[in-house]
């Protein structure tokens, strides 16, 4: 199963269940957080980045495997919030594919240069 399918349906559920769409903040946990705004969205994300680095650094892939998949859920919950789709990240992904780490965060460092005013 390729994994941008599972990322697309996932996001899609979640769409579903914002409160705009009909979902229920008493009976859905989705619901529940749209409802209570962007600052409870980005604390779980928060919450989950950190179990994930316990996680890592216990040593054990199982639970790491499990706290990655909440930061990815709770992640597509904040890009939703945002109108976004997880086929930008991925598109954001293959863009990157095949650029070094160290070209690429020179291309942002040259990019924020260009931003700034010239004083």
């Amino acid at each position: 199963m390729p994994s941008n399918d599972i990322l697309a349906r996932v996001a899609a559920v979640i769409e579903s269940r914002k409160p705009a769409n009909g979902g229920d903040p008493a009976t859905s946990y989705v619901a529940k957080l749209f409802d209570k705004g962007l600052d409870s969205i980005l604390k779980k994300v928060g919450e989950e980045a950190t179990e994930t680095v316990m996680a890592a650094k216990d040593g054990d892939p199982q639970k790491l495997v499990y706290e990655v998949a909440d930061l990815w859920f709770h992640s597509l919950i904040a890009l939703s919030h945002f109108g976004l789709k997880p086929e930008q990240v991925l598109a954001e992904l293959a863009r990157r594919e095949g650029l070094s780490g160290l070209q690429e965060f020179a291309q942002r460092s040259q990019a924020k240069l260009e931003e700034e005013p010239n004083d």
